[in-house]
């Protein structure tokens, strides 16, 4: 072979492999924005099936059962578990509180009893799927229970008439009833609880009635201390007119209350990032008498919602 064919054997077989990188690199360039549209595929329907198993069986992580023979059955809590409260609905726009939670007539009443007339429509608290939707002539009358996704089960007692099914996907604000004065009752109301696998929880501790409001995009529930927070709050009770609670009674009004001349019981609701210290000066006490009021350490570690007598 000629020099010169040598030369363009090699020239051709140089352009050939130069050619076949770019080429390759070329399909990888065009496969990348498929790539992305099938991880963006994978997105929606990962998405799509956490949506119908949540409506299938919502808070599945808390309750290992769905079932519609108790009410409410306690089971395992967890150490601490946060309660998103997003997306509520107010259960009515009653204002007005005519029981509290907490010790009633020689036993524990485990709701709030919310004023409201025969016929006024009661609405789901947030969006869920409907437990129960059963009759207790000796207790809450006619009555739904819902289990939602946030991990809670709501219970809307004495209403006089039922408008969900058993098994029924409700989303927030959704008509489920309307009120009434069925069951253990001396008039209309709407008998309103919130509990966490199956263990009662002051409905106050998230819901502000007066305010028409939740008192925060989330409420941490902490199992060491539930019981001691819910009996706070309800202490707060006598502090409104109307028997109601709001974000002020269980947060604490602002500013320096140290001098209490009216022997006052107050509260501080702990906001994130404070300390024992930082609460005693804000309200001009001493972090000895904080310890005293709760019985708690100087070395105690605070955590965001908790509430602390001050006063």
């Amino acid at each position: 072979m000629s020099l010169k064919g040598i030369i363009r054997t090699f020239a051709i077989t140089f352009i050939t492999l130069s050619a076949a990188p770019a080429h390759a690199q070329d399909l990888l360039a065009r496969q990348a924005p498929v790539d992305r549209k099938m991880k963006a595929v994978d997105t929606l329907m990962l998405k799509s099936v956490t949506v119908r198993e949540e409506m299938e069986n919502p808070a599945a992580e808390l309750y290992e059962d769905w079932n519609n023979i108790y009410a409410h059955r306690a089971t395992e809590l967890p150490e601490s578990y946060r309660i998103n409260l997003k997306h509520f609905c107010m259960p009515t726009p009653s204002r007005v509180i005519t029981s509290n939670f907490g010790y009633r007539w020689g036993r524990q009443h485990e709701g709030l009893d919310i004023k409201v007339y025969i016929g006024d429509t009661i609405r789901a608290a947030f969006s869920g799927k409907v437990r129960m939707v059963k009759y207790d002539g000796r207790g809450y009358g006619k009555y739904v229970v819902i289990r939602h996704n946030n991990g809670l089960e709501t219970l809307y007692g004495h209403m006089s008439a039922q408008l969900v099914e058993e098994n029924q996907v409700v989303r927030a604000g959704e008509p489920i009833g309307l009120g009434g004065n069925t069951g253990r009752s001396t008039g209309s109301h709407l008998h309103f609880e919130t509990r966490l696998c199956g263990v009662a929880i002051n409905p106050a501790l998230m819901f502000d009635f007066r305010e028409q409001d939740v008192v925060g995009d989330s409420y941490l529930f902490r199992r060491d201390s539930y019981k001691a927070e819910s009996t706070e709050a309800t202490r707060l009770r006598g502090k409104v007119g109307n028997g109601s609670y709001s974000r002020e009674d269980v947060v604490g009004a602002s500013g320096s209350q140290g001098d209490n001349i009216n022997g006052e019981v107050l509260y501080h609701k702990v906001a994130s990032g404070e300390t024992l210290q930082s609460i005693a000066e804000k309200h001009g006490v001493t972090v000895d008498a904080i310890c005293r009021l709760n019985h708690i350490r100087k070395t105690m570690r605070l955590r965001p919602g908790q509430i602390l007598r001050y006063s």
